[in-house]
């Protein structure tokens, strides 16, 4: 095929862009691309059994994997791109209270654009998930290496010149429902109760 490229489509571009990571609204190009020419992107990720994910009212789209039962005769011979990761202790613990700060902001309605928290902050409310831990330092390091996971996943990302501030993505939003956080924060709070009661007998 050597010269003989097909003819080249604007809708190259937000495909490419979502293999690589979340859409959202603030880019504006990609996202207009896209938007403009949902239809051409959806059916070339289908073919890759890829679904779009396009939430116009959170202003951000992505892909995932068809779950198994929708995939159409043949398509489960597809190796997967993207595969499910479970995550530790520590990585679930963070990205509730990154998905509560969240929900905190969109409910007091102020006119910044972005939800933005502050590590020390973070920190307050991560120990008391680990009572058994006292090294505070040790705390600290554990959060940070965390926050660069959540990094990797695409949850957050840093902001600013400030290395302490952190922007909450709204793709968790989209992972994390309000079922699923329920869920989870009830999970969690079982989990401490036992790390506390642990913890109190080895006293």
């Amino acid at each position: 095929m050597s010269g003989n490229y097909p003819e080249y489509r604007d809708w190259s571009f937000p495909a490419v862009s979502l293999l690589q990571g979340v859409i959202e609204r603030e880019d504006d190009r990609v996202w207009d691309l896209l938007l403009s020419n949902s239809t051409q992107v959806e059916q070339y990720l289908a073919r890759l059994g890829l679904q779009l994910v396009i939430d116009e009212a959170e202003g951000l789209a992505f892909v995932r994997q068809f779950p198994e039962e929708e995939l159409p005769d043949g398509y489960e011979s597809i190796p997967k791109l993207f595969r499910a990761s479970r995550l530790s202790f520590g990585q679930t613990v963070l990205a509730v209270l990154l998905r509560e700060a969240l929900r905190r902001f969109e409910e007091a309605q102020t006119f910044d654009a972005r939800c933005v928290v502050e590590e020390s902050d973070l920190l307050e409310l991560w120990k008391s998930y680990f009572p058994d831990q006292k090294d505070e330092v040790r705390l600290q390091r554990d959060l940070r290496a965390t926050l660069n996971k959540l990094e990797e996943l695409g949850f957050v990302r840093r902001f600013g010149q400030e290395s302490g501030n952190w922007e909450v993505r709204r793709v968790l939003k989209a992972r994390l429902t309000a079922d699923i956080l329920e869920h989870l924060h009830e999970k969690l709070l079982l989990a401490v109760r036992r790390k506390q009661k642990t913890s109190s007998n080895e006293e």
